[in-house]
């Protein structure tokens, strides 16, 4: 008897005359479970039921341009994303054993035959990435019944976390050196945690500058991003409100940071450009990308005290999980804690004595 589970129902699968045969029992016991595979392998020994003959699965080869025209639709408003993917996809159709192989006999043994080529040439960080391609391509062919199940992809420990914080004086010198508009982006990331993608995404339309429904600052508007979350709302500082007003008082473009041609945004890598000449400049380390910007600001909030449902609110995350790790409560703000502690206990014990010398004649009295 061979079962499995995958999600919350139990699957069988076993030889029959030499062919493979799998099926879903739809059932989350697992003895029901055991019964209708015996009785399956009974009616096919009696001839009573066929065999379906399953179509030849494609190889990663031949499957890949549909897993790319699918990717194309589905992130079609982000080109960048797309890339992502289809650069990924090269370097798996690079390792000829993976290529040619069916997606049906794509199993843990040769993807991990691939980690093990690839963690050669590559670090863990890369690896990682073509792994979440093919785990991604693996599972639209599950969605499309062209393979009946999806091996388990694990992920290599050890990738490099690129967490670096900017230190207020480190902001002001790189403030200092950073030229236009690398300026104006790193004053509206540092101070509102936006994506690189968001900021430049920005248009004059999304801002609003001054504060409504009794509100105590403006906001400006994030109409699409990573996830469903991304969708938001975002206070105004004061620099960044001044920065915004000088950018949309005389709009040549409705783009707050408008590329080469106006009727588009900057493009993320030219801003990258110039912000590796200013980190090399100011002899800043290379883990501190223009996403470290974002990273700063989150980390100042954990910092300030702000916990982690409002960080995620503010950040646009897609789970409370991500924006945890933000959050890193100090001594001092555990002491606080125990502080309200006390407080509330000692409130409340005061007051059932006090309740109690209240009730105390009167029960001595009604029991006499």
């Amino acid at each position: 008897m061979a079962i499995f589970k995958r999600g919350r129902v139990y699957w069988y699968h076993f030889y029959f005359n030499g062919q493979h045969i799998q099926k879903s029992t739809k059932q989350g016991n697992p003895r029901v479970a055991r019964q209708m595979e015996a009785a399956y392998r009974t009616a096919l020994a009696k001839g009573e039921v066929g065999i379906i003959e399953r179509k030849q699965a494609p190889t990663l080869k031949q499957f890949s341009q549909p897993f790319m025209d699918a990717v194309s639709v589905q992130c079609s408003a982000k080109p960048r994303t797309v890339r992502f993917y289809a650069e990924k996809l090269t370097r798996l159709l690079e390792y000829e054993p993976l290529a040619t192989a069916s997606l049906d006999v794509t199993e843990e043994a040769l993807i991990s035959q691939y980690i093990q080529h690839r963690r050669r040439e590559v670090s863990p960080a890369s690896v990682n990435r073509e792994l979440a391609t093919l785990r991604r391509l693996l599972r639209l062919a599950y969605e499309w019944k062209v393979i009946g199940r999806v091996p388990r992809i694990r992920l290599l420990p050890g990738e490099r976390t690129r967490d670096f914080v900017l230190s207020h004086q480190q902001e002001q010198l790189y403030l200092a050196v950073a030229p236009q508009p690398l300026r104006d982006v790193a004053i509206l990331i540092l101070d509102t945690g936006l994506r690189v993608g968001e900021a430049l995404a920005l248009q004059s339309r999304d801002i609003r500058h001054e504060p409504v429904n009794g509100a105590q600052f403006g906001y400006l508007q994030v109409r699409n991003g990573k996830s469903g979350n991304a969708r938001r709302n975002v206070p105004l500082t004061g620099r960044v409100k001044e920065m915004l007003a000088a950018r949309t008082r005389q709009p040549e473009s409705a783009w707050v940071f408008p590329g080469k041609t106006c009727d588009c945004p900057m493009l993320v890598t030219s801003l990258d450009h110039t912000h590796a000449r200013v980190r090399k400049m100011l002899r800043l380390p290379k883990e501190f990308v223009l996403h470290g910007l974002r990273h700063t600001m989150l980390t100042r909030l954990g910092e300030s005290g702000v916990e982690a449902f409002t960080i995620m609110r503010i950040a646009g995350h897609s789970s409370v999980t991500v924006s945890q790790r933000y959050v890193h409560p100090s001594p001092e703000s555990v002491e606080r804690a125990f502080q309200r502690l006390e407080t509330l206990n000692q409130g409340a014990r005061e007051r059932v004595e006090n309740g109690r010398e209240r009730l105390l004649p009167a029960t001595v009295s009604a029991t006499v």
